[in-house]
């Protein structure tokens, strides 16, 4: 029906904004990192530990969003968490100890690991409902307004104090809101297509331990491809300067060139899914991402190296949407949010995995690993192509 097309239309739109406003609002408190580390006097390792506030906050808070979700719905957890996150960004710039900061961290984190839980739970209903795999679509937004985000901080860096940058991302932030929210809070979740609901009067269907295990495969899934995302943003630049002896501006190209791919691999997603299906989607992406790492973590030449990253970025793309979306087609808010603590598990184990191994061994060797998980998510991808068929 047009009616009900223009309906699902309009709430697209707005879950795509929310997505956005995620990827904004985080990466322009990322990159104030460094000057909010200044103001504070904290020594490396005591920011290290403050940062863990937004791990343990948003950890925690993704294994109870499920619940809130089956209680108030998707939307309204949805907003709720937009407006704590554009407030709590702006609370980092107010602090003077590492203690402090890693308090507010814990807000800041619990909001953005609820938030995420409740629009990709969202964005799985809004899926079933149009019957179209559309979810690579949301991801490319987060994607892109985490570049927007980074790009405006590092403009207003050096004209703008912290406190006022992240004051700024909260007044954009609460309008963002106020104008895309109005829409969430008046439509309810979409159900599935008529032939896929239950009989009436018929009991819900209860998670058995097939599903549970579904789940957490695609969350395993989630996890392998975090765990390439962490460890770049960490790793890549500084692994094309001391290895490659790029320079500074050369190495930091090698994530821009990560990332760009990620965000047209996601642009390109749906089409891709469409004509390849989840599984081959899956396992022709891990496959990509491993033969891509090989070549950014071994090549001896920079233009290699930065062709790798960008193969990778491709590659990765479109695991994490799929994992997540098929998690919550199995089990609906509980699934999202088991996928999404692993995915967000393995992004914190990225990074100071690939430390312990560069000691152990060397930064490239220790890099390889993101090509072996890659890898491994296609394997778990092909292992479970009929069991997690929908």
């Amino acid at each position: 029906m047009p009616g009900n097309g223009n309906s699902l239309s309009r709430l697209r739109s707005a879950i795509t904004v929310f997505f956005a406003l995620d990827g904004f609002v985080f990466a322009g408190w990322v990159v104030r990192i460094p000057a909010i580390k200044e103001q504070t006097g904290a020594s490396a390792s005591a920011l290290g530990l403050a940062l863990l506030g937004v791990s343990a906050g948003a950890v925690v808070t993704m294994i109870l969003t499920g619940r809130l979700c089956r209680r108030y719905g998707n939307h309204r957890v949805t907003v709720a968490c937009a407006v704590l996150l554009s407030l709590s960004v702006a609370l980092p710039p107010l602090t003077h100890s590492a203690l402090a900061l890693g308090l507010v961290l814990l807000v800041f984190g619990a909001a953005y690991g609820g938030i995420n839980v409740a629009f990709n739970s969202a964005a799985v209903d809004l899926v079933a409902a149009m019957r179209r795999p559309i979810m690579p679509s949301f991801h490319a937004a987060f994607s892109l307004g985490g570049m927007i985000g980074a790009g405006l901080g590092a403009l207003v860096a050096g004209s703008l104090s912290p406190t006022r940058h992240l004051l700024l991302l909260t007044v954009v932030g609460l309008v963002v809101t106020a104008v895309a929210g109005p829409t969430l809070l008046r439509q309810k979740p979409p159900g599935p297509p008529e032939r896929e609901r239950p009989a009436e009067g018929a009991a819900p269907r209860r998670l058995d331990g097939r599903t549970r295990g579904l789940v957490l495969v695609f969350g395993l899934i989630a996890g392998c491809t975090a765990y390439g995302e962490g460890a770049l943003a960490d790793w890549g630049a500084l692994h094309l300067e001391e290895d490659l002896d790029a320079s500074p501006g050369a190495a930091a190209i090698g994530y821009s060139c990560f990332a760009l791919a990620m965000t047209v691999g996601r642009l390109t997603g749906t089409t891709l899914l469409e004509r390849l299906g989840r599984t081959r989607t899956v396992v022709a992406g891990g496959a990509t991402a491993a033969a891509g790492m090989l070549l950014g973590s071994l090549a001896p030449a920079l233009w290699a190296a930065l062709l790798g990253y960008a193969v990778t970025g491709v590659g990765l793309a479109n695991l994490f949407p799929v994992a997540v979306e098929r998690a919550g087609a199995l089990a609906g808010p509980s699934g999202v949010a088991t996928a999404s603590t692993l995915g967000y598990g393995g992004m914190l184990l990225g990074p100071p995995a690939i430390g312990f191994m560069a000691d152990w061994f060397s930064l490239p060797t220790a890099l390889t690993s993101v090509a072996i998980l890659a890898a491994v998510a296609a394997l778990i991808g092909f292992a479970t192509r009929r069991a997690a068929a929908p």
